[in-house]
C-alpha cells in the first residue's frame, strides 16, 4: 500500500512572542498543531545563530513556526493563542527580554493570513484589553531560520529551568492580570 502524504495539507503560521520558549508550549496543545519550531525571522542575516541574534545585530526576532492542519484549528484561533501569550504594548521587548530580538509580530504566508492578522488586531484595539496601543507588527514572512537544537522544545528537555525562566520574567503574572479582569 502506498504511503499517502497529508503534509501539503498542512498550512505555516508564524508568530513572535518575545522568547521562543514561552511560545511554543501555547500552541504544541492546540489540537490541530502538527509541530511548532523555535528560530529567528525578520532580519537579513543569512543562518543567525542564536548567539547573532541575541546580540541584537542581526535583525532577527525570536519566532515560533507552527505547523498546523486547517480541517482541525483555524488561523483565527492560533491568532487569538498568540494575542493571550504576548504583551502587544511594549515595542522591541516583552517581559524582561529586551531588544529588536524580543519585538513581538505576526508573519503572514498569504493575503488571507494578512487580513486576519490586521482584523484581529484591529478587534483587539477597540476593546482596549491593554490599555495602550497595539506595537505588534505585522509583516509578511521572510526566510524563517529554525534555532539550534537545544532550543527545540526547550520546556520538556529542561522543565525546572523553563518554569524558573517564565516565572521570573513575570509573563504568567502580566497575562493573568489582563486576561482574567
Amino acid at each position: 500500500m502506498a504511503q499517502v502524504s497529508f503534509a501539503s495539507e498542512y498550512k505555516k503560521a508564524t508568530f513572535a512572542g518575545g522568547c521562543f520558549w514561552c511560545m511554543e508550549p501555547p500552541f504544541d496543545k492546540l489540537t490541530g498543531v502538527v509541530s511548532t519550531t523555535s528560530g529567528y525571522i525578520g532580519g537579513t542575516m543569512k543562518n543567525p545563530t542564536y548567539r547573532d541574534v541575541s546580540a541584537g545585530h542581526s535583525g532577527h526576532t525570536e519566532a515560533v513556526e507552527v505547523l498546523y492542519d486547517p480541517k482541525k484549528i483555524s488561523y483565527d484561533e492560533l491568532l487569538k493563542v498568540f494575542w493571550r501569550n504576548i504583551n502587544p504594548t511594549t515595542k522591541d521587548q516583552q517581559f524582561v527580554d529586551i531588544g529588536p530580538q524580543y519585538r513581538t509580530g505576526i508573519f503572514y504566508h498569504d493575503d488571507f493570513q494578512k487580513d486576519l492578522a490586521l482584523k484581529s488586531k484591529e478587534e483587539l484595539e477597540k476593546k482596549k484589553i491593554f490599555g495602550k496601543k497595539i506595537v505588534t507588527e505585522i509583516t509578511k514572512a521572510t526566510t524563517f531560520w529554525p534555532a539550534e537544537k537545544y532550543h527545540q522544545d526547550y520546556y520538556i528537555k529542561n522543565p525546572v529551568r523553563y518554569k524558573f525562566y517564565r516565572w521570573n520574567s513575570g509573563r504568567d503574572q502580566y497575562l493573568d492580570k489582563i486576561w482574567k479582569k
